[in-house]
């Protein structure tokens, strides 16, 4: 039981702390706006450069992020397909049925859970998801949108994405054996020192941003807790389906506990910027805002487990 609240009560504390932050004023939208960015582009990065370069590669990093990408469309077209079949109106539904929101919650829960030494098994599974929604997803978004979608400007935040920069970096380092070779120097010490100095907010800094927005007054209950629960349903069966696939291939790949967090994830948080008008942008950040509660206690849920 110790055990238990030594996991659960931290991401209680921050999201709390979150809420009374925003109640209070004691942080403006814009100070949690900063916040976000620095965890996206400075601590985040860090976390996945260190999670790539020090892990072992092998033909299975290579197919597993393929299987995650194909498993993000596959979820899309199934959300698309309820959709229509229980005349659900928004246009949205699709998109909250794919994709996960790793960075700004993910890597949190599972180093909370797991521990950082394994961040490289989340890590393994959140590559390909990352490239889903950073090119088929804003695609699939445009065209809904009505709206050509930009090859040149996708492939320039891709590029200059502080995460996928530091993803290539780590691969690099990790695939060229350069990080191992650099051990008995003492550089790839120096390199963990200072990811690990670096990364140490970031838990702490997702959980206070994810409380200061998990606003829950005036949300449409009964629309927002079908597409939750579609959801749900859609990442329950591929999650059976992918670990029951890598088990068969991989039997030795353990990757069991980092899809059981990614699929309990809520969909990304980038998404109501894509709402194109205020009755869109409340359905969308009030299913964000109830995936997340569902996150949290499928959180909970895997810390009772153990």
């Amino acid at each position: 039981m110790l055990d238990v609240i030594r996991t659960i009560l931290p991401v209680v504390v921050m999201l709390v702390i979150g809420i009374i932050c925003r109640k209070s004023g004691l942080i403006s939208r814009e100070g949690i706006g900063a916040l976000k960015n620095v965890v996206v582009n400075i601590t985040l990065p860090a976390v996945l450069l260190n999670a790539f370069a020090s892990t072992s590669y092998s033909f299975m990093d290579v197919v597993v992020p393929l299987l995650m990408f194909a498993v993000c469309f596959i979820a899309w077209a199934l959300g698309k397909a309820a959709g229509k079949a229980l005349r659900m109106p928004s246009r949205f539904v699709p998109f909250l049925t794919t994709g996960f929101e790793a960075g700004m919650l993910g890597y949190a829960l599972f180093n909370m859970l797991y521990g950082a030494d394994r961040t490289a098994e989340f890590a393994r599974i959140d590559l390909g998801q990352v490239l889903f929604v950073f090119t088929l997803y804003k695609v699939l978004l445009a065209m809904e949108g009505n709206s050509k979608a930009d090859a040149g400007q996708l492939i320039r935040e891709m590029a200059l994405s502080p995460i996928i920069i530091a993803i290539v970096a780590g691969v690099l380092l990790g695939a060229t054996g350069l990080y191992r070779r650099l051990e008995p120097s003492g550089v790839s010490g120096v390199l963990d020192a200072c990811t690990a100095f670096v990364s140490a907010p970031t838990s702490a800094i997702i959980l206070l941003t994810i409380g200061y927005d998990l606003v829950l007054d005036d949300i449409p209950w009964a629309e927002t807790a079908k597409v939750v629960v579609l959801r749900l349903v859609i990442m329950m069966a591929l999650r059976t389906a992918l670990v029951a696939l890598l088990g068969a291939l991989w039997p030795e790949a353990n990757l069991t506990a980092a899809i059981n967090v990614m699929f309990i994830l809520p969909p990304p948080f980038v998404l109501p910027v894509f709402a194109d008008d205020a009755d869109q942008r409340t359905y969308v950040s009030s299913a964000l805002s109830v995936s997340t509660l569902v996150a949290i206690a499928g959180f909970a849920i895997m810390a009772a487990m153990g």
